[in-house]
């Protein structure tokens, strides 16, 4: 997608066109990007109460939330490379209007099916905003200009993590149990109509002298590998149909993807040029990237049906309890953000490390939480001081990795090519995300029915979302290694 890459021509021609509507063009830019974020959050609060209302199954619950994320994710680069065929304008609005209409149908859906299904869209919608942002914030700004936008864009995703639990809990208490996750998705109603109104009218069209390449068969294959390799989580299909079909030819087309990109890397500008992993640190950077988010996405999941369903916490209190997270994240993001040039890769691996000790820590300290059918399990205070701390030092470690890494991984790739890179590493990071949730979903699930013991359960998920950082750490380490040795 167009995030990273541009012209510094076009971005000042498009800054002398327009300059006193920049801002107001990037805060409901800002705005809507806020609404994807917090709905992650939000959902993934909503699902013991969605659960209770539809009885749903473990693979509709896992869907309900990696669904999203495979939808975002696959849609990212084709957004970006439509933007630039037919505006950003245009692609903003029909995105910020989809999100409408499948919120409004997730808020009165009258099954799980549905759910499932405006969920998607959801994705889709969010798959198509984020980019016409990035890509806005490129051209009203010269290059000199954009650290500011930029930091407003992730003060809004920082603001939607940090808001998100305590607000779905609220929503979740007051509207109680059958109508209070339906709150969560109608929520987003009247604020996307009014995002919807004024993008369109804010927006700028800039023109074009030459008509971008869409590359629809690279658009076609990424989408389908992807797409067989999801269908692989949960009990949606037998396990041999499973290892043997769906995982071979969704790997296969993958492959089969990044042939076709090379050639026509010769002929024309493809959606993603594989020659960009042949830099380290594009390779590693976006390797770190999906499993650092495979672990951090699917903390909300597990903790959330974990606190709400395995110890009998109501909805306000997980949310609560999940709220360290993010303002560990917050206490970091800007600092390390600055300071990521000159601290480089072992910035990144201090933050992995005090994610997987905070990680590791509540493992073991669950032990002092009491049990689920304890008469104290409700107890707010004893929760907060068992997970607060291990979630701080998580959070603290994520404000370390996340915008760090992001640098680190762009740091070597050609300006010509920061579109094709930032969004291969965008679709990695919301790829892990949704595969953290499926493969720890899955473990959290498959405990419960052979022990029947939450407890059990929640350390077999918990360790293996720990084990993702560690992954991510040991790349990290190599990378590190590599660039001393080259020194």
């Amino acid at each position: 997608m167009s995030a990273v890459g541009g012209s510094g021509d076009e971005a000042d021609r498009a800054a002398a066109e327009r300059p006193v509507r920049r801002l107001p063009v990037i805060v409901v830019g800002i705005l809507v990007v806020f609404m994807t974020v917090l709905d992650i959050s939000l959902v993934a609060l909503a699902i013991p109460a969605i659960n209770r209302t539809f009885g749903a199954s473990n693979t509709e619950q896992q869907w309900l939330v990696s669904g999203y994320f495979l939808t975002l994710g696959t849609a990212l680069m084709p957004a970006g490379r439509f933007g630039d065929a037919c505006g950003r304008r245009n692609v903003f609005v029909a995105g910020t209007l989809l999100l409408v209409v499948a919120s409004g149908v997730a808020g009165l859906a009258p099954s799980m099916g549905w759910l499932i299904i405006a969920r998607l869209f959801q994705g889709l919608a969010a798959g198509m905003v984020i980019p016409q942002v990035y890509g806005m914030i490129q051209r009203l700004f010269a290059a000199d200009e954009r650290a500011r936008p930029l930091g407003w864009y992730a003060a809004g995703v920082v603001s939607a993590r940090i808001v998100g639990p305590p607000l779905g809990g609220v929503l979740l208490t007051v509207g109680g149990p059958e109508y209070g996750w339906r709150w969560i998705f109608l929520v987003n109603i009247p604020i996307g109509i009014v995002a919807t109104v004024w993008g369109w009218r804010l927006m700028p069209t800039i023109g074009r002298t030459t008509r971008p390449d869409l590359d629809p068969v690279g658009v076609l294959l990424l989408i389908t590998g992807l797409s067989l390799l999801w269908l692989m989580q949960g009990e949606l299909w037998p396990p041999l149909l499973r290892w043997l079909l769906l995982l071979p030819v969704g790997l296969g087309v993958l492959v089969g993807f990044v042939l076709w990109e090379q050639r026509y890397a010769r002929q024309g500008r493809p959606l993603f040029d594989p020659r960009l992993l042949r830099l380290r640190s594009f390779a590693l950077g976006t390797f770190v990237a999906t499993f650092y988010f495979a672990g951090y996405n699917a903390i909300f999941f597990v903790l959330s049906k974990y606190l709400q369903e395995g110890l009998g916490h109501d909805g306000l209190e997980a949310g609560l309890a999940l709220t360290p997270l993010p303002l560990g994240v917050a206490v970091t993001s800007f600092f390390a953000a600055t300071k990521a040039k000159w601290v480089g890769r072992p910035l990144v691996i201090l933050g992995l490390v005090l994610g997987a000790i905070g990680l590791a820590g509540l493992v073991v300290g669950d032990v002092f939480l009491p049990e689920p059918d304890s008469p104290h399990a409700a107890a707010l205070p004893l929760l907060l001081s068992g997970l607060g701390g291990g979630l701080v030092l998580t959070g603290v470690g994520a404000g370390l990795v996340i915008a760090p890494n992001q640098t680190l991984t762009l740091s070597e790739v050609p300006p010509s090519e920061g579109g094709s890179a930032g969004g291969m590493l965008q679709t990695g990071q919301r790829f892990g995300g949704g595969l953290g949730v499926a493969v720890a979903g899955s473990a959290l699930f498959a405990g419960l029915g052979s022990t029947g013991n939450w407890v059990t359960a929640f350390r077999v998920s918990w360790s293996i979302i720990t084990g993702f950082l560690l992954v991510a750490l040991v790349a990290s380490l190599i990378d590190l290694y590599y660039l001393r040795r080259t020194r």
